[in-house]
């Protein structure tokens, strides 16, 4: 591997005024807004949450990094809100969904997986968020403790967290309109992982 291979990939994709990147958007393939496992089983999600106590002041000056957890379980609703603030619609406006987190030209590529370990009323196992229709999709049953923490570079606390939230991403969607500088775009930090430190 090029040692300079980060330098050269934010060389060639800056923005110049005399430069285009990408091409014409070619409309009849747009990637799929969402991604949906039709076969599998759903769990519905509520969507009713409670006010926040908090003011955002004091939800900033709470947020800190956790690497222990209660043993206590996650409530179903704890976990639809923290689905639906990471990367949920929260309005539709002249036919369009709009969602929490933005999205570079609202292509929205990040996709969202959970491994559910202890929460009240969810079976043990490896979950997508539909997010369109605010639903968990069965991947596999099962405890993935331990896997996800071998994942995770052997990070232990991820084997011990009631719900661990995978982001993965669908690189064409953003490649469709913005070629290799999506890149950029769709590893832009989520302020919204913090969420779950200050609940």
């Amino acid at each position: 591997m090029e040692e300079n291979v980060g330098d050269d990939f934010q060389t060639e994709t800056k923005y110049f005024r005399t430069k285009r990147l990408g091409g014409n958007l070619d409309w009849a393939n747009k990637p799929e807004t969402y991604k949906s496992y039709s076969s599998s089983n759903t769990v519905q999600l509520p969507n009713q949450f409670q006010e926040a106590t908090f003011s955002f002041n004091e939800v900033l000056r709470r947020r800190k990094s956790i690497r222990s957890f209660s043993s206590k379980a996650l409530s179903l609703n704890d976990l639809a809100y923290l689905l639906w603030a990471s990367t949920g619609i929260q309005r539709t406006e002249h036919g369009y969904q709009f969602r929490t987190a933005p999205s570079a030209g609202a292509l929205f590529p990040i996709e969202t997986y959970i491994v559910a370990s202890n929460v009240e009323n969810l079976e043990k196992g490896l979950y997508h968020y539909n997010i369109k229709n605010h639903l968990l999709e069965e991947i596999k049953l099962g405890s993935f403790g331990v896997n996800i923490a071998h994942a995770a570079l052997a990070q232990e606390m991820c084997a011990d967290a009631s719900v661990v939230f995978i982001w993965t991403a669908i690189f064409r969607r953003s490649k469709w309109k913005y070629s290799q500088r999506a890149y950029r775009y769709i590893y832009f930090p989520k302020v919204t992982q913090e969420l779950s430190s200050v609940l």
